[in-house]
């Protein structure tokens, strides 16, 4: 085999190895899922107004919370932690565009 031919397979490897850095564990994807679960009850424990009122800070809680689940989805199960940074500016500004459409529809119906 040729120098060059042997370079090209330890370079091929050496991307395939790469790759695989990049990929979560099976640990981190049910650490997440936790974390996600945890969110979501908390989120879910927001309309039992008659254990806990969160008066003025209910919205700005969901919001912080919807934005935190969906950069652990989007990071961790779309893999966009081991993506070119282009595909995760796109995902930036769909949760900002996002939360804008969210604010401009609380603000038309008066929620705050």
């Amino acid at each position: 085999m040729s120098e060059s031919a042997t370079d090209a397979a330890v370079d091929t490897n050496d991307a395939h190895d790469d790759d695989h850095a990049h990929h979560p564990s099976d640990a981190e994807y049910i650490k997440i899922a936790l974390i996600l679960a945890v969110i979501t009850g908390v989120e879910v424990f927001t309309y039992f107004e008659s254990v806990l009122d969160w008066g003025s800070f209910l919205i700005p809680s969901l919001m912080v919370m919807m934005v935190v689940k969906f950069w652990l989805v989007a990071r961790m199960f779309m893999h966009l932690k081991a993506d070119k940074p282009i595909l995760s500016s796109f995902f930036v500004t769909g949760i900002i565009m996002a939360v804008a459409v969210y604010m401009i529809t609380l603000l038309a119906f008066n929620f705050f």
